[in-house]
């Protein structure tokens, strides 16, 4: 297992070249979750992500013989990145494997960094065999994204510098996929404050842990948010820290992260990705475990393709009620319109998109369907106009 020593030696060997990363109070969150919520702002690293720590850590290590036969990864995401920049400083060649459908947004922010990015395989099983295929037809060394004894050092300097800026703690709240961050993280905690608890969070889909402490992984697989942990197994050697120095895994659901998500941006002013969510996810869908404790969240990353983060804060107002959809019979004749924008506008609603239909869905000839989305305040205040509209017209609410 690693050992203190060995994240220590790591900090050292990365300071210079890795961010370190803000620690911050958040008093918005802590109102809202009912705890003391810190937090360790790792989507601010250059490549967004903490992964830059554990390959900065495992590159640096690398021997000048391994050096000149050039590195390769299998990564979709934020390991790709922090693998093509740390090489390109230390003037290492570096493939980076990813599967046909990686964003092309991602491929893009990996070549830039100076990598070369082959695309291959349907899903990341089919890349990571011929990633490993490539490596021993071109002789480079391998860098996985977790289960090696440098990247999980590396990722535990984010604990190290954590615990050295925060103020005291119960517990740190970690995502959880292949278990880089929360094996290294864990070794720092418990040699640092031995009292600290640990605990671990998956998203449903890929909740391999959900039987621990036990040895059961559990199968696994599907579309997430938290596309960061969406790990089928947990890694050997990082799975034996854990069993260790966990207290507990706990379990998030979709929904769960992107509420997380859209209270992280609305909050604490901060853009996650959803892995980068999971922790304030937990704090949130389990308040009776977290109520009135100390804790610490590393927003792990802060990758989220724009399209998504919109589409995520969009549906979380519409679940808590400050975008209602509403369609209303209307008579077609002139004015109309402007009867019901006015009187949503003296309402104190903000119309966001309508759509007028005569033709297909109007039930008479006379008369026309009309859909409306509206920004309202809070619930409360999107039920006062829904009831001003049907003092008037036929509302129905969607």
């Amino acid at each position: 297992m690693i050992t203190f020593e060995d994240i220590t030696a790591a900090a050292r060997r990365i300071e210079g070249r890795v961010l370190r990363t803000p620690t911050l109070p958040s008093h918005s969150l802590s109102k809202s979750v009912g705890a003391e919520i810190t937090l360790k702002l790792e989507n601010l690293q250059a490549v967004g992500s903490f992964k830059e720590r554990g390959a900065a850590n495992k590159l640096a290590l690398l021997t000048p013989e391994e050096r000149a036969r050039g590195v390769i990864a299998v990564s979709a995401g934020n390991h790709a990145q922090g693998v093509a920049r740390h090489a390109s400083l230390l003037g290492i060649d570096a493939v980076i494997v990813m599967p046909r459908f990686t964003p092309a947004s991602k491929v893009t922010r990996t070549e830039g960094w100076g990598a070369r990015v082959v695309l291959e395989g349907n899903n990341f099983a089919e890349a990571s065999l011929f990633a490993k295929d490539l490596q021993e037809r071109e002789g480079r060394v391998f860098i996985h994204p977790y289960d090696d004894d440098a990247v999980m050092a590396g990722q535990g300097t984010c604990a190290l510098e954590l615990l050295e800026d925060a103020g005291p703690l119960d517990a740190l709240v970690v995502p959880l996929g292949g278990g880089g961050l929360l094996s290294g993280m864990a070794v720092a905690a418990k040699a640092m404050r031995p009292e600290i608890e640990l605990i671990g969070v998956q998203v449903e889909s890929y909740s391999s842990l959900s039987a621990f402490p036990g040895t059961e992984v559990t199968p696994c697989g599907g579309a997430t948010i938290a596309e960061g942990i969406a790990v089928m197994k947990i890694g050997r050697r990082t799975h034996e820290v854990i069993q260790q120095l966990v207290s507990q895994v706990v379990v998030v659901s979709e929904r769960d992260v992107e509420n997380a998500i859209t209270l992280m941006a609305e909050g604490a002013k901060q853009v996650t990705e959803g892995a980068g969510a999971t922790g304030l996810a937990a704090v949130m869908s389990h308040p009776a475990l977290f109520a009135g404790k100390r804790l610490a969240l590393p927003v792990s990353g802060g990758n989220i393709d724009t399209r998504i983060l919109a589409n995520t804060l969009l549906r979380a107002m519409l679940r808590d009620g400050r975008l209602l959809r509403l369609i209303m019979e209307i008579p077609d004749r002139p004015g109309v319109l402007a009867d019901i924008s006015k009187t949503i506008g003296e309402a104190g609603g903000n119309i966001i998109e309508v759509s007028h239909q005569r033709l297909f869905a109007a039930p008479s000839v006379q008369a026309a369907e009309l859909e409306v989305m509206i920004e309202a305040r809070d619930p409360q205040h999107a039920e006062q106009i829904t009831e001003a509209l049907r003092e008037h017209y036929v509302v129905r609410r969607v």
